[in-house]
């Protein structure tokens, strides 16, 4: 393993759970967009590859739910229709790219989310932290 796998394996084993999660959500969208310009160059191959690594990002997304909290019902329906929905561009392709951003556009929202909850957990924390030492 050379030297930059070896650094970008241990930041990824660095990072905390929502960094990783924003990683992931960041992997989809460049996936997509990458997919978008396979499509217009007509790389097939690029174009299915990219649509399947998002799906299966997608999929890991759902199975990494904690179903203890309600909202992650929610997210599983969405999860859901995305695989769904990512099936049809797959297959349809042509018919279909003008789904792809509809997709990435969701998908952005949910990183959004995320980061805005992170970040507020975050806070939360840090001020949690401030009271005990005063």
């Amino acid at each position: 393993m050379n030297g930059y796998s070896q650094y970008k394996e241990k930041s990824i084993y660095s990072m905390s759970g929502p960094e990783l999660l924003l990683l992931l959500f960041d992997e989809t969208i460049k996936r997509l967009t990458r997919a978008e310009k396979s499509l217009e160059d007509k790389n097939y191959a690029d174009f299915d590859d990219c649509i399947q690594r998002t799906t299966k990002i997608v999929r890991y997304l759902t199975d990494i739910l904690d179903m203890q909290y309600p909202i992650s019902y929610d997210l599983r329906r969405i999860y859901s229709y995305l695989v769904y929905d990512l099936s049809r561009v797959k297959a349809g392709r042509e018919r279909r790219k003008d789904e792809i951003g509809r997709i990435r556009h969701i998908l952005s929202e949910l990183r959004e989310g995320f980061e805005e909850a992170s970040m507020k957990v975050n806070d939360m924390h840090m001020v949690a932290a401030r009271e005990l030492r005063g």
